[in-house]
C-alpha cells in the first residue's frame, strides 16, 4: 500500500464519483480505478460499491476513509513539525479555534507565549466545534477554544474568559430609545443571530438568553462569524448579540451597543482540551490562559 492509495481513496470517497475524482487529482480515471482495486485487494474487503449510475461507500469504506484522513493529517503534521524543528523552533502547539474566539483577550494570550517561549511554534486552526472535539479526542488538536463546554467523554473544559454580551443595534434604531433593551421589546425586530453549526457555542449562549421569553424571534440570518454579523447590522437587516470587547475594538458609526436590561449577560470562551495530564509545554500554555487551571494541572502531573 502506498500513500498515493489513501489519496486516490480519499478522493473517490469523498467525491462519490471516479470521474469527480480523477478531475480533482488531475489523472485518468482508469489508473484511479486500478488504484483503488489494488487497495481493496491489499485490504481483503470491498471499500466501494460501484454501479451504472453510481459509487458509494461500503462500511468498511467509511470506517477506512476516516483512518486514512487522520493518516495523512499526522502526516502532514509531521512534514511541518520537521521544517518547523529546522527552522530552528523546539515545539509546537496546535491550537483549534471555534464560534469566532480571536478576541483581543486571544491575542494577548498569543504575545504572551510569543514573548515568553518563541522557539515554540503556535499554529492556528478554524474550525467548527464539532470537528475541534473530533481533534483534540484524536490528537489532532492539542487544545482549542470555543463558547461552549461540551459535556464529551475525554475533552475537559474550563473557561478561559468572560466577556459582556451586549446588543450590537443598527444606528437610528427605534430600540436605541432605551439605555438598556428589554428583551421582550428586543423580539419585535428583525435579529442577525450565530450559525448552531458554524457558531455553535456563541449560539447556544444565545439561545439560553432567548429562551427567557415566550415568543419566537424573527430572524434575518445566521452566521458563521463576527464580522459577517456586524456588517449586516451595520446595513441595517437586524439587531445581533456581540462580545463587547469586540465591538469596542470594532467601532463602526453604523453599530451602536446596548446592554440588556434586567440581567448582567455574558459571553464566556473556554478552553478545551484532552481529559489527560498535558505536557510540559502544553501545562505552560494553560497557565497562560487559564493561570487556576496550570496549577491545578501541575498537581495532576
Amino acid at each position: 500500500m502506498e500513500l498515493r492509495h489513501l489519496r486516490y481513496f480519499i478522493a473517490v470517497g469523498e467525491e462519490q464519483h471516479f470521474g469527480r475524482a480523477a478531475e480533482r487529482l488531475h489523472i485518468e480515471q482508469s489508473p484511479l480505478s486500478r488504484a483503488i482495486k489494488d487497495l481493496e485487494y491489499d485490504l481483503g474487503t470491498q471499500l466501494l460499491e460501484r454501479t451504472t449510475r453510481n459509487t458509494r461507500l461500503t462500511w468498511a469504506g467509511e470506517v477506512f476513509l476516516k483512518e486514512a484522513k487522520r493518516v495523512l493529517a499526522a502526516l502532514e503534521q509531521a512534514k511541518i513539525s520537521g521544517r518547523a524543528a529546522g527552522a530552528g523552533f523546539r515545539g509546537s502547539l496546535r491550537i483549534a479555534m471555534s464560534d469566532g474566539t480571536a478576541s483581543p483577550q486571544f491575542a494577548a494570550l498569543l504575545a504572551r507565549c510569543r514573548e515568553q517561549e518563541p522557539d515554540v511554534r503556535l499554529r492556528l486552526f478554524e474550525v467548527p466545534l464539532a470537528q475541534q472535539l473530533l481533534g483534540l479526542r484524536t490528537d489532532l488538536y492539542d487544545v482549542g477554544f470555543a463558547h461552549a463546554s461540551p459535556d464529551v467523554d475525554g475533552v475537559a473544559a474550563v473557561p478561559a474568559w468572560i466577556d459582556p454580551l451586549v446588543l450590537a443595534i443598527p444606528a437610528r434604531h427605534p430600540l436605541l430609545a432605551h439605555k438598556r433593551v428589554p428583551l421582550a421589546d428586543l423580539l419585535h425586530y428583525p435579529l442577525v443571530l450565530f450559525h448552531p453549526e458554524l457558531a455553535e457555542g456563541a449560539h447556544r449562549q444565545a439561545q439560553r438568553l432567548l429562551r427567557a421569553v415566550d415568543a419566537e424571534p424573527t430572524v434575518v440570518e445566521r452566521v458563521a462569524g463576527f464580522d459577517t454579523m456586524m456588517a449586516l447590522v451595520a446595513a441595517g437587516y437586524g439587531v445581533g448579540f456581540a462580545n463587547a470587547t469586540q465591538l469596542n475594538q470594532y467601532r463602526h458609526p453604523e453599530v451602536i451597543a446596548r446592554p440588556l436590561a434586567g440581567r448582567s449577560a455574558v459571553l464566556t470562551t473556554y478552553l478545551l482540551r484532552p481529559d489527560v495530564p498535558p505536557s510540559e509545554q502544553l501545562g505552560r500554555f494553560i497557565e497562560r490562559a487559564v493561570p487556576a487551571e496550570g496549577e491545578e494541572a501541575d498537581k495532576k502531573s
